[in-house]
């Protein structure tokens, strides 16, 4: 399971999806992650949306496995939906 992050700098969402994303690749639960600042790559949310098939009014945007999950309220979802973690306080 790879994990991708679409964010941008001082977003605290951004960096709370980056936290999980890095407690899950420390606890073997995923392969890995990337993040992509969209600011740096050039990213607008126009492209996300093209991407993802819908507007996106929100940062950060994440994908699993390919997969569009959502933000990361969704992606904090996903993890205890699927008992990726036994906590993810």
């Amino acid at each position: 399971m790879f994990v991708v992050i679409y964010g941008r700098p001082g977003c605290p969402f951004c960096v709370r999806a980056l936290a999980l994303a890095e407690r899950l690749e420390a606890a073997g639960a995923i392969e890995g992650y990337r993040y992509v600042d969209i600011w740096a790559e050039g990213i607008s949310k126009a492209d996300l949306a093209e991407r993802i098939g819908r507007p996106v009014q929100t940062i950060p945007q994440i994908f699993v496995d390919q997969a569009h999950v959502g933000g990361f309220t969704e992606f904090d979802r996903y993890v205890r939906d699927h008992v990726l973690l036994t906590s993810t306080a």
